[in-house]
């Protein structure tokens, strides 16, 4: 299978949905309608020539000062054709949401978590949308372009004195 081929079936089945291809790298990567995402998912995987069975990875990336400034990414798979296909949905940051696509790749449950916990999109019908690495109390999502950065104190830094006496070398 090769990424025209693949295009032009997308584009056959979906249209206007499937928007800006790229083969900079090698691989397809189309833009689609965030609306669409879930159907356009279980196309590609449930058509019989391309079975797109693998979701292996999804993620949000920032581009502050860019409409839409959210962009979650969608890594895709096809073992019967040995062909990778990247999927590619904008998110508004005034309504950062995207249909969750648990239930057509169990895998995106954790992704589509870790996602919302650190870029604060909001995948609609998922399971169990949750923070996943950062404590509950946690206040934003600190993979956004605009949270400053901080400092936290590393927890074994607090007796380096004690660490430093019983060494043959001094701390410099």
């Amino acid at each position: 299978m090769d990424n025209a081929t693949v295009l032009n079936r997308l584009r056959d089945t979906f249209g206007a949905v499937v928007s800006a291809p790229d083969e900079r790298h090698g691989d397809l990567k189309v833009c689609i309608e965030a609306s669409r995402l879930p159907e356009v998912g279980r196309w590609l995987r449930d058509e019989a020539d391309l079975q797109y069975t693998l979701l292996e990875n999804l993620c949000g990336v920032d581009y502050l000062g860019r409409l839409p400034r959210f962009e979650v990414v969608y890594h895709l798979f096809s073992f019967q054709n040995a062909h990778r296909l990247c999927l590619k949905v904008g998110v508004p940051e005034e309504h950062p949401v995207v249909p969750s696509v648990t239930s057509v790749w169990p895998t995106a449950n954790w992704h589509e978590r870790e996602t919302y916990d650190m870029f604060g999109i909001v995948f609609e019908g998922h399971p169990s949308l949750e923070r996943i690495l950062m404590p509950e109390e946690w206040a934003g999502h600190p993979l956004r372009k605009d949270v400053p950065l901080g400092y936290e104190e590393v927890a074994f830094t607090f007796n380096e004195d004690r660490i430093y006496a019983h060494k043959p070398f001094a701390k410099e």
